[in-house]
């Protein structure tokens, strides 16, 4: 059987790192490029450089190279904010004491770096993603993204005011418009727990948000949306939908480890 080339791109993120995992478990299946902006941290977490090409989502020529003779794109790209402390006073440190560290903690606002905006990664990025994609004619893209995106005034869009639902949501829309084959998973709350063990629930704009299952919390383990993501390139039934996936928690009375995800892919829909 032909392997299945695919790029993961957004590889060294908590989410891309389990992806990556996944699909090279799968070596009779899938033929899986690593891509990352950081060299150090390629080495850091995979401990080579071996499968992965260093290059930056701003750059449409990198990506092209990179996607030469895959068949499928994952995206898991996404604009990342820090705390950025207020500036110090003077020439003093600002943490001479425990006191001037607490009230400096206090203090720290939310901002995102340089070239790092929302709308330069998950705006201009990924349609440089899906361009470069629909150049050299991969057939099928998935991409992760979060719930949230109908409401403007979701507080993740307050964060450094960089919009990052709403670039979120343009994303989308621009895959769905490309023509290409695409499986857009808007994930809630990522949880760093065990997956495998829930079962997961899909839904259709922000609805587990305003109206959560029996009052279930609106997250999910990263390990089973790097699941679902594997999954999505392996089910036929995945291509042309987007979704919201959450999970129930552990343990939940009655509920049932979700373990046939072509039944799952059959309860979503196309369009956003």
């Amino acid at each position: 059987m032909e392997l299945k080339k695919v790029l993961v791109t957004g590889a060294t993120g908590k989410t891309g790192f389990l992806v990556l995992q996944k699909l090279r478990q799968l070596k009779d299946e899938f033929e899986v490029i690593g891509f990352a902006r950081s060299r150090e941290k390629v080495e850091e977490l995979f401990g080579t450089t071996k499968g992965f090409i260093i290059g930056d989502i701003l750059n449409p020529i990198a990506l092209k190279t990179a996607l030469e003779g895959c068949q499928a794109l994952v995206i898991l790209t996404s604009a990342i904010p820090k705390m950025v402390a207020p500036p110090t006073s003077g020439s003093r440190p600002i943490f001479d004491d425990i006191n001037a560290a607490s009230a400096v903690r206090r203090r720290m606002t939310v901002d995102f770096a340089e070239r790092e905006m929302p709308e330069m990664i998950d705006w201009i990025g990924q349609k440089n993603q899906i361009d470069a994609a629909k150049e050299q004619g991969i057939e099928h893209i998935v991409l992760v993204g979060s719930m949230g995106g109908t409401n403007e005034n979701h507080p993740l869009n307050s964060l450094g005011n960089g919009n990052i639902l709403i670039w979120k949501r343009k994303a989308e829309q621009y895959l769905i418009d490309s023509g290409i084959d695409h499986t857009i998973i808007r994930a809630g709350g990522l949880l760093d727990q065990a997956g495998g063990v829930r079962e997961l629930l899909v839904g259709k704009n922000d609805d587990f948000l305003t109206h959560p299952p029996n009052g279930i919390p609106t997250s999910i383990p990263r390990a089973d949306v790097a699941e679902v993501v594997v999954q999505s390139l392996k089910e036929s039934n995945a291509k042309n939908k987007a979704f919201d996936l959450i999970s129930k928690p552990e343990n939940t009375p009655d509920a049932r480890i979700t373990t046939d995800f072509s039944t799952l892919f059959a309860q979503t829909t196309s369009g956003l």
